[in-house]
């Protein structure tokens, strides 16, 4: 998982650097594999603003742009289709590093100041495949009109992204809203959740979702938005998507990309002009039923996976991917948001069963608290009529039979010290799970005194005591946890008589000059056939034992055309190792 740090800051504040937050987090069972900076070579390259442009007086295609970096006013030459007076723009000066936006494999090269038709070039206004940011070099990079002039492009775009291994377990740290709780409780600090819209009414979607198979999808959130525009995101959206390692493709898409980025929610959204009756159906596949994913595959699905269909047919699979017959087109002016809860094993069983990975799936696998899918409905809303105030929400469906709650866990206060070596202060531990948001308390219990939390519903991985010591640990730090040698004695252990039986017989041959080998445990047919030395066919013994009467265990992918199946006896190996050895040594023992 990619997490870019100024994302990470602005939901939970620290003076952490980027390194330090890699340590804590490492630390804290969550290791940070790596960090990356985005614009680590933008050096000379700077925040310009285009004053004018004018034709170029020898050349049809090419423009003059006056850009200013602050006090600096200087002229380019420019192809650029898309450069307009008044644009923030990202400008380079001679002696920029950048990517050669003409070539197929990534390669840096140096700005160097250019005469072209006759007019001095003093700079180039640059491109996202020239910056390393996209392949996109059609045109230039038009910047936010926030954008401050004459500052270092490096300071004002430049990220630092840290990439961690999320482990199965860590599915409540899948998110940036999962690893800023995190940073929140190891420094102290308060986590900062982003602005949810309100969607108390409207919720007159009782038709829009009917789930027929509810052992697979606990929960599905439908919302149904009016009057919306298909465009491209906003900048600082398509910004951190790209960080995070997504592309951006409309305004709709990214919303569920970045919702599922920020709350660890996958999300999908529908054309609901291509939904037939408008409506959702959570079902099983029908056998032999098929669907085109967006990826352009037809696939076909069996009984045992989950499809999000509509009143006649599957338009997406659930939890992994969409289908092209509903998906987001710039036509699109009504859809229909899902946000729901599926059944992780389900997920998994499908994604591989398909050979179908995604983002989704990554998700949905590791297990989704299923009280997460309406708070990203409303995150997913909030953030599409900040972009589009014109549109509405018109029906939302929550189809949730079965609420989970906080779950209650109790455990002797000593059971710290027991696991761990090492006791705490009471406040101490208190406020560690306080700020992991177990809601703790210390009581007595028959003279015990004993520590009891709600575990949070998104928590599934804490489920003993032992995962409860487990947090305190983390969060204090397993760097501080003392080293200390075991205070009992090993007790030694005794040898099964066979095994000393067998080892005395290995000394033994070992000692008359036999070596020891190890064969392959299986062989073809032609190897038993050679050891009848009377005629053909099988023979009736193999050594000192019968052939056995039962058939033999063959492959069915063999590794090595002669290795069909298992073999019933030793003999053909040890023979085939004598055989090849004698060649060498005319005295050759084995066993």
């Amino acid at each position: 998982m990619k997490v870019p740090v100024r994302w990470l800051k602005e939901l939970v504040p620290s003076n952490l650097t980027a390194r330090e937050i890699g340590h804590r987090l490492t630390m804290a069972g969550l290791e940070a594999e790596a960090i990356t900076e985005i614009g680590a070579n933008w050096d000379n390259i700077f925040v310009g603003l285009v004053k004018r442009v004018e034709r170029h007086p020898n050349a049809d295609r090419l423009v003059l742009a006056t850009v200013t970096i602050g006090e600096r006013e200087l002229t380019v030459v420019t192809g650029a289709p898309n450069v307009a007076a008044g644009q923030k723009v990202a400008f380079a000066l001679p002696g920029a590093r950048l990517f050669d936006g003409h070539s197929a494999e990534p390669k840096l090269i140096t700005l160097k100041p250019s005469t072209i038709r006759g007019i001095r070039s003093e700079g180039m206004i640059c491109s996202e495949k020239e910056l390393g940011l996209s392949e996109e070099h059609e045109g230039i990079m038009v910047l936010d009109e926030a954008a401050p002039v004459g500052r270092p492009l490096r300071e004002y775009l430049g990220e630092e992204v840290i990439e961690l291994e999320i482990t199965p377990n860590l599915a409540h740290d899948f998110s940036m809203a999962g690893i800023a709780r995190e940073i929140a409780a190891l420094t102290g600090s308060t986590a900062r959740y982003p602005r949810l819209a309100d969607l108390a009414e409207g919720r007159a979607g009782g038709s829009l979702v009917t789930i027929e198979a509810p052992d697979l999808a606990p929960r599905y959130v439908g919302v149904v938005m009016e009057n919306i525009r298909v465009e491209p995101a906003p900048d600082w959206i398509q910004r951190r998507l790209s960080a995070a390692g997504v592309r951006p493709i409309n305004n709709i898409v990214d919303v569920t990309n970045y919702v599922m980025l920020e709350l660890g929610q996958p999300m999908h959204a529908f054309d609901r002009e291509f939904l037939h009756e408008g409506r959702i159906v959570v079902r099983r596949a029908q056998p032999g039923e098929t669907i085109e994913t967006l990826d352009h595959t037809l696939r076909e699905l069996s009984p045992e996976m989950l499809v999000i269909a509509d009143a006649e047919r599957a338009v997406a699979i659930a939890g992994v991917m969409g289908g092209v017959g509903s998906e987001i087109t710039n036509e699109t002016t009504t859809i229909l948001l899902e946000s729901a809860s599926f059944n992780m094993f389900s997920v998994r069983r499908t994604s591989r069963a398909l050979r179908l990975r995604t983002e989704s799936s990554a998700r949905f696998e590791r297990g989704i608290d299923v009280n997460l899918p309406m708070i990203a409905a409303r995150r997913a809303v909030a953030l599409i009529q900040e972009m589009l105030p014109e549109a509405r929400v018109t029906a939302v469906a929550d189809i949730y039979p079965s609420p989970v709650r906080p779950r209650e866990l109790s455990m002797p206060f000593s059971e710290i010290q027991r696991l761990l070596g090492i006791s705490y202060p009471e406040p101490v531990v208190l406020d560690i799970l306080q700020r992991l948001e177990f809601k703790p308390e210390i009581v007595e219990r028959e003279g015990v005194k004993t520590i009891i939390v709600q575990v949070p519903t998104y928590r599934a991985d804490v489920t003993t005591k032992a995962d409860l010591v487990e947090e305190v640990a983390r969060i204090t730090g397993y760097e501080t946890l003392p080293e200390r040698l075991p205070e009992r004695a090993p007790v030694p252990g005794e040898t099964d008589a066979m095994r000393r039986l067998e080892r005395a017989v290995q000394d033994t041959l070992v000692a008359a000059g036999l070596s020891e080998i190890i064969t392959y445990p299986m062989l073809n047919e032609q190897d038993l056939l050679a050891l009848n030395a009377a005629g053909s066919g099988l023979p009736s013994r193999y050594g000192l034992q019968a052939r056995p009467g039962i058939p033999l265990v063959t492959a069915v992918n063999p590794l090595r055309s002669e290795w069909e199946m298992m073999r019933p006896t030793m003999l053909p190996a040890l023979l085939k190792n004598v055989a090849e050895n004698v060649k060498f040594n005319p005295a050759v023992g084995v066993f």
